[in-house]
């Protein structure tokens, strides 16, 4: 662990702040659940909790499925970084942080369909990310108990293919179910 120098008191009722810096830096917002884990020298340790994460597995299942299905790039995203890729090197985007444009898409709720062949702008999807390597994009929140608590991004870089209504009704499914089961 890093040492930053920076002290809190615990008050009265057992609450310690977490210093901004530090919050901005781990992309930590209002509301976030986080983990408390103690280790054997008596530490305490915060650690963000994804509840996407919790289902990594079956999120790989989903992008498989998808990428299989439907021939594109297919990813599964908390609200911070990639959790699950198919059809994409593992190491290019897995546990890869997503960019802000991605991120505000799914804080906001936003479904994006993009065709480069219509003239739109391409997102990136994680932090320094090529967009000139996409040729369409689908990026969907996924949300369970009202939250949006991931997201569903589709992406090809073939010449000439399209996200379609087709690739938008499967997506959309498909985040209405893994928001079902994190509700369970």
């Amino acid at each position: 662990m890093r040492a930053t120098g920076i002290v809190r008191k615990i008050d009265e009722l057992g609450r310690v702040v977490i210093p901004k810096e530090i919050r901005r830096t781990l992309r930590i917002r209002e509301g976030d659940p986080l983990e408390i884990y103690t280790d054997h020298d008596g530490e305490v340790v915060l650690k963000k909790y994804s509840p996407i994460g919790e289902i990594a597995a079956i999120a790989k299942d989903y992008t498989d499925s998808l990428y299989r299905t439907l021939g594109h790039i297919a990813l599964i995203s908390d609200r911070d970084a990639i959790v699950a890729v198919s059809g994409a090197s593992k190491k290019d985007q897995f546990e890869k942080t997503l960019s802000h444009e991605a991120d505000n898409l799914l804080k906001e709720r936003v479904t994006a369909v993009r065709n480069i062949q219509d003239g739109e702008r391409m997102i990136p999807l994680i932090m320094d990310d090529a967009i000139e390597q996409y040729t369409c994009q689908l990026i969907l929140p996924i949300i369970a108990d009202t939250e949006v608590v991931g997201g569903l991004m589709l992406a090809s870089r073939e010449s000439g293919a399209r996200m379609t209504n087709v690739d938008l009704k499967v997506a959309e499914t498909t985040c209405v179910i893994i928001g079902r089961q994190m509700e369970q």
